[in-house]
């Protein structure tokens, strides 16, 4: 990182880029259509140039101050001008505006590692594309390939399984749902085996990092004689991280689970038995590793024994390979629920999916902007096929766009590009999708939704939530609120988590205030356009407080805007249910794409809305 944020010094900053400022982020769109320009940077690649943010005197630091970005190898290869079509360059409407964000990285985990590792998949990406468009402009039938991104794989041949371990390929990494599932046999002298879930190695770094290790020990280690798992991961950066040993007496949960089962270590008196342990030398076991909201679960034998919360940079879409080796006999390894892309091709309703193309400042009564993760294939269809059928969205009174970054795994970048030209509905982001950077995308959407489109509200929401376009319309339209409208679930007394182990927890340097004011929960919330439009500009102005809870950043921003001058009108809305469906629902959180389904045929046949579970 230290090479690309170098500082450029040479008795005094020079700053370039003075003569092309006002080329490169004039408006560049014509006047009837959402197509936007990625401007070719013409300078000098030997010259470097430095950005010193100009933000307000509350927020800024010496941090800040000094922050140097050699932008010319860290943002101008993510705007470089190309031959795109204009559904592709109206996907990019919102990429351009996001110039900005480097100097937003403070306060946002991997801001810059995101930025720089999505220039290098943007460049592999334009690289498949250009070659894509040579072989079909000299061969006039081109083979369509298979998915390449399959749903299930398998390998149950006791060849594959060698004595120096097994890798297994995961193509376009995991995705919630998703389940690895390993059949063996711990043998050999200790019956202690590992099983590692690794990312993308880089060029720079030997070694890819590892998000989940899974490490069982069956004579015990230098801790204890005993049995024990133990949980970590590993990052060159980082190193090893901090140990989370089974059994334990630690009461931490992941998704309501505990760390570890309370089974685990405990003897049965009655029978005077060994403590109990899930795995033992000589039997067969059968473990699943199954993806959560928040964290990895593993099963043995269909009994939950431990957990595993994701740590910050190391989620589960990164996962490319399951690497399993040590004192165990393997007799299969299977993984399920894998994100896997529809084939277009075999698609009857291709057409009714497809968007309502948008002229440039179309007015709206409503923009709905859906947080999405490039791999996340299935929940965008579920979507398309459930509640972007309404008639409001249908007719083009109401639009809706998904928000997705960049992947670092190249066939999953090829797969997006490929629903971004099929649907139209997907606003590409210039930086690599991890989750602390969501607030990035909520100035995304509020840009979307006032300069793209002009809508009278702006919505967020997720692509896991089923949103009831008609109920949102009609609430907001009753209250008539034009101005300073934030309409929602309203948390009004919600305090920073300051429990390390969390994975909401906001440090005292990040926050130092006791309460949050006043905000709305994320999977689904309105403002109104002024709202939008101030957000819009405070980040062209590099004056918005970056906070990595989006849902609390925006309540912050408009706790800020209040004390400007804003009139600000909370609604609270009770049917949005942040963790789940109850009927009666506007907005159903944390469903399926099975789900989304189930709910939507309940609205078309019984005309209420009725919870699937």
């Amino acid at each position: 990182m230290k090479k690309w944020l170098a500082c450029v010094l040479t008795g005094s900053f020079i700053v370039i880029l003075i003569l092309r400022y006002n080329v490169m982020f004039k408006n560049p769109f014509s006047n009837n259509s959402l197509q936007q320009r990625i401007f070719v940077n013409t300078i000098d690649p030997r010259l470097k140039w430095v950005q010193q943010p100009t933000v307000s005197p509350a927020i800024q630091s010496p941090e800040a101050v000094n922050q140097v970005v050699v932008a010319d190898e860290l943002v101008s290869g993510l705007f470089l001008d190309r031959n795109f079509s204009s559904e592709v360059q109206s996907s990019l409407f919102t990429w351009n505006e996001m110039k900005h964000i480097v100097n937003y990285s403070k306060g946002l985990p991997n801001a810059l590692e995101a930025v720089r590792e999505a220039r290098i998949a943007w460049d592999n990406l334009m690289d498949i594309v250009a070659k894509k468009q040579q072989i079909e402009v000299n061969e006039s039938s081109v083979d369509h390939k298979g998915k390449q991104c399959p749903y299930f794989l398998s390998k149950m041949d006791t060849k594959d399984f060698g004595d120096k371990g097994y890798k297994l390929r995961i193509p376009c990494g995991l995705i919630q749902g998703s389940a690895i599932t390993i059949i063996g046999i711990p043998n050999g002298l200790s019956g202690s085996f590992r099983i590692d879930l690794t990312g993308e190695s880089v060029p720079e770094e030997p070694n890819p990092p590892i998000v989940l290790h899974y490490n069982v020990r069956l004579q015990g280690d230098k801790v204890t004689e005993d049995p024990v798992i133990v949980q970590n991961t590993w990052t060159t950066a980082q190193d090893w991280g901090e140990e989370e040993r089974c059994p334990s007496r630690n009461n931490k949960k992941v998704d309501d689970l505990k760390q570890c089962s309370e089974k685990i270590g405990k003897r049965d008196n009655r029978t005077r038995s060994k403590p109990y342990f899930p795995f033992k030398l000589g039997y067969l076991s059968v473990t699943t590793l199954r993806v959560g909201e928040e964290g990895f679960h593993m099963t043995v034998d269909g009994k939950q024994i431990t957990s595993f919360a994701y740590r910050e940079g190391l989620e589960p879409w990164l996962v490319n390979e399951v690497r399993i080796f040590g004192d165990i006999n393997l007799t299969s390894v299977l993984a399920s629920g894998l994100p896997t892309s529809e084939d277009l091709e075999h698609i009857d309703d291709l057409d009714a999916l497809r968007t309502v193309p948008l002229p440039l400042h179309r007015p709206l009564d409503l923009f709905i902007g859906v947080f999405s993760t490039a791999n996340n294939f299935k929940r965008r269809m579920a979507v398309r096929r459930t509640w972007m059928q309404y008639p409001a969205v249908k007719s083009g009174t109401v639009a809706v766009r998904f928000f997705a970054g960049l992947h670092k795994n190249q066939i999953v970048n090829e797969e997006l590009w490929s629903e971004i030209k099929t649907y139209g509905d997907i606003q590409l982001m210039p930086f690599v999708d991890y989750y602390g950077l969501i607030t990035w995308k909520t100035i995304a959407i509020c840009i979307f939704g006032t300069e793209a489109v002009s809508a009278k509200y702006v919505m967020k929401t997720d692509d896991d939530a089923f949103v009831r376009v008609d109920e949102v319309l009609g609430t907001i339209s009753k209250e008539n609120v034009k101005h300073g409208l934030l309409y929602g679930l309203i948390n009004y007394d919600a305090q920073p988590h300051r429990n390390a182990d969390s994975k909401w927890y906001i440090s005292p340097e990040e926050y130092p205030e006791k309460t949050y004011p006043p905000w709305a929960h994320g999977p689904g919330y309105v403002v109104s356009n002024d709202i939008a439009k101030a957000v819009y500009t405070k980040h062209k102005e590099r004056s918005l407080r970056m906070f990595k809870l989006e849902d609390v950043a925006m309540g912050i921003w408009i706790a800020e805007m209040k004390k400007e001058g804003f009139k600000v009108y909370y609604k609270d809305e009770k049917r949005v249910y942040n963790e789940g469906c109850n009927d009666g629902f506007v907005v159903a959180h944390y469903q399926s794409p099975r789900e989304m389904l189930c709910l939507w045929q309940k609205l078309q046949a019984e005309g209420v809305a009725k919870c699937c579970n």
